[in-house]
């Protein structure tokens, strides 16, 4: 009985754990890594056919995106996830595979260009419709038997529609253990959607730490803020472009931007449209209509109850074909645009961006996290300039991000959500999460709270019968070619290996220094010369 870590090992996407109990094994979660890598992943070790199921906590790329490519490599098993997770997978994997075949087939014309064979998609459209007929969708709060020796139960933990922890019991030689992986925890006092439903026991826990060592500012008042920046920047005669996730942001948008209409918050510019370019984003605003009502909020419940559409009102206008998407820049009033996707790495955003970004008139909003290295981070950390389709583009806009706005839980928030284990678990593993974020808070939880806790890197295998480490790997550090601009040639990026080095030896360092209360004064006298000396040695 154990589990091995694979992914979302100190970075924040790609979360995929193998349970193997007897000769069952699963995955929990299989998804995609996107943004900047920072570590190596190791292989699955085992067979893709051999795998008996997926169980999956919700339906976001980063938890999902792999399974048409496990699908690929010959997995048969079932998918055990949501209803909601189920509907909103049918259409965001079928949207993956085409992003891939379309990525592959602008990259094999360019090689036949050049003289180079074609380039294999990932996974394609109909390895992703494979997997979706293994989805079996499971309600909240139901105890499922995936195995003769495993049963699983999903508790809504408000990320995401159909979001959930999943709770998993493991039976092996006569002794049952209970493993929870909170998926994505989220933030509470979400609109549409529920706030995260505790679960009370474990032996084990897996968390998520994406914001695990930040908080969130207090509450703002969206519509206030989103009212003042439509005003603003339609005063001005600029449009309002919001690089928005499909699935979840977007809707949320909506319903803020439907309650400002309602009470005619804008002033001056009665009726203005809002364009949603997004095919993902309109078929994932079907499924939030039709999700049964008690996966929402009471808010959005209410409204529901008195006939009243929470995501439309009038203006609301659907671009479905390239054509639609492209007259929308065309049309010269001020409007709003919301597209896809949320961090600007792909999509139609690009567009929009391409031609608002040099209109000092205009406001790019963003409304969600952004990952580094991604378009959208470059934004926020106020680039000047950006490359975009390989034209540079002066940004001139205004760029402004929605304070408060995340599916995130923050730390003060996941801290509430494991308090109400108790006991504490056995031991508790932390992931999801990028380098510092997970580090610093498994020792939030180690030294101000009492728990037994480990940030496990890939490979990480702990066998969950017996309580101990199998495999405790260290981080292995991506190495990538970097160009060299003055010769042309290309050469190892040592240099990025080295300084990750040097940055865990300054956590075992602070490690030390913390440990070091209660050390008699000369001792402690002699430490601190000792770090004063290597300060002026390394300020030369």
């Amino acid at each position: 009985m154990k589990v091995t870590f694979i992914g979302a090992a100190h970075e924040v996407t790609g979360s995929c754990s193998l349970v193997e109990v007897g000769n069952t094994a699963f995955l929990v979660d299989c998804g995609m890594e996107q943004g900047e890598n920072r570590f190596e992943n190791v292989p699955l070790p085992v067979a893709a056919s051999s795998l008996a199921a997926v169980v999956l906590t919700h339906a976001h790329i980063d938890h999902s995106g792999y399974l048409p490519l496990l699908y690929k490599q010959g997995f048969r098993g079932t998918v055990y996830t949501t209803e909601s997770t189920t509907s909103l997978c049918q259409i965001m994997l079928r949207d993956s595979a085409h992003i891939q075949e379309s990525e592959a087939e602008w990259k094999t014309r360019k090689a036949i260009r050049a003289g180079r064979p074609e380039v294999e998609p990932l996974y394609t459209i109909a390895d992703a419709e494979g997997v979706l007929e293994r989805f079996r969708p499971c309600p909240y709060n139901q105890v499922i038997r995936i195995a003769e020796n495993v049963v699983v139960r999903f508790s809504d933990i408000g990320h995401l529609l159909g979001s959930a922890a999943a709770e998993l019991w493991l039976t092996q030689d006569g002794i049952t253990k209970k493993i929870v992986f909170s998926g994505d925890v989220g933030n509470t006092n979400q609109p549409i959607i529920q706030d995260p439903k505790p679960v009370e026991q474990a032996d084990y826990l897996v968390i998520e730490s994406t914001y695990g060592n930040r908080l969130h500012a207090p509450r703002p008042d969206y519509v206030g803020e989103l009212t003042q920046i439509l005003q603003e920047t339609f005063d001005r005669g600029g449009t309002v472009v919001i690089p928005s996730f499909a699935v979840g942001r977007t809707q949320e948008m909506l319903y803020f931007i439907r309650e400002i209409k309602e009470k005619k918050l804008v002033h001056g510019h009665d009726g203005f449209p809002v364009y949603v370019d997004s095919p993902l984003a309109n078929e994932a605003t079907s499924i939030f209509l039709q999700c049964p009502t008690e996966n929402l909020d009471k808010e959005a419940r209410a409204l529901v109850d008195r006939g009243i559409n929470p995501l439309w009102f009038e203006g609301l206008r659907i671009s479905v074909s390239k054509e639609d998407s492209q007259a929308i820049n065309a049309n010269t009033e001020p409007k709003v645009i919301i597209s896809a996707s949320g961090m600007c790495d792909a999509g139609r955003i690009r567009h929009h961006l391409k031609h608002n970004l040099w209109h000092a008139e205009s406001t790019v909003l963003f409304v969600g996290y952004q990952a580094g290295g991604t378009l959208g981070r470059a934004l926020v950390d106020g680039a000047q300039k950006v490359r975009i389709f390989d034209e540079e583009i002066a940004v001139n806009a205004e760029i402004r991000v929605m304070s408060g706005i995340s599916g995130h839980a923050d730390k003060q928030g996941l801290l509430n959500w494991i308090a109400c284990f108790q006991p504490h678990p056995q031991q508790v593993f932390v992931n999801h999460g990028d380098d510092e974020s997970c580090t610093d808070f498994a020792r939030c939880l180690r030294e101000e709270y009492g728990y037994e806790v480990y940030a496990p890197y890939s490979g990480t295998c702990y066998d969950l019968l017996h309580g101990q480490f199998l495999a405790k790997p260290e981080g292995v550090l991506i190495v990538r070619k970097q160009a060299d601009t003055a010769s042309g040639t290309m050469r190892d990026a040592r240099a990025l290996e080295a300084f990750g080095a040097l940055q865990r030896a300054v956590r075992q360092l602070a490690a030390v220094v913390q440990n070091a209360s209660g050390r008699p004064n000369k001792e402690l006298k002699r430490m601190t010369a000792q770090l004063e000396e290597l300060c002026r040695t390394w300020k030369k």
